[in-house]
């Protein structure tokens, strides 16, 4: 069949797929398939099946193509999650400036400079991918909420957020620290 009357079906025959294989895995089955073309090429009895080579060699380079673009994607991934340790330590300063700014008096210069160093270290912290968890009047959700308190509230529908007492993070879009959060009981079912 020539160049100009190949079909599209040949072009999918080849189905590249993540085997998890590390690259020494994968140098070594291709030594292993050059060794054996060698071997085929000087045994004078059989000749080799060039299509079987051909098609151990496409295997390998896409193997090979899948364990780069894996590792890429790992390298990205610890790129972007890489400040999460530093993130968890800075939580409690985050914390301790929501109190400071609850107790001191509006208005005052005390609490207008705290305010200007708390949001300055905020919007820092969220250009790095620090998003906050500080909704109340959401359904209470076990992956992203540590219920600490539960009030009985029949106005509330059960299992509803009615205040959170310490906020969460997300980082990106992974969970750094679930928000502490009290949990109406005894309302009707969602």
């Amino acid at each position: 069949m020539d160049e100009n009357n190949r079909t599209h079906d040949d072009d999918d025959a080849y189905v590249i797929e993540d085997t998890g294989d590390s690259v020494e895995e994968i140098e070594r089955e291709m030594q292993a398939a050059a060794q054996e073309a060698v071997a085929a090429s000087d045994a004078p009895s059989a000749p080799p099946a060039e299509d079987e080579f051909k098609d151990r060699y496409v295997r390998l380079l896409a193997d090979f193509e899948n364990f780069r673009r894996r590792s890429e994607r790992e390298k990205a991934d610890f790129y972007k999650y890489a400040m999460s340790g530093v993130l968890k330590d800075l939580l409690p300063v985050l914390d301790n400036f929501d109190r400071a700014l609850d107790h001191a008096e509006q208005g005052d210069d005390f609490h207008k400079g705290v305010l200007l160093i708390y949001k300055q270290l905020f919007d820092l912290l969220q250009r790095h991918g620090l998003k906050p968890i500080e909704e109340s009047g959401v359904p209470f959700d076990p992956n992203i909420h540590e219920a600490v308190v539960r009030e009985e509230d029949s106005s509330v529908p059960s299992h509803t957020v009615t205040a959170v007492l310490q906020k969460g993070y997300f980082l990106h879009d992974r969970l750094l620290r679930p928000a502490m959060v009290k949990v109406a009981v005894g309302g009707p079912e969602h």
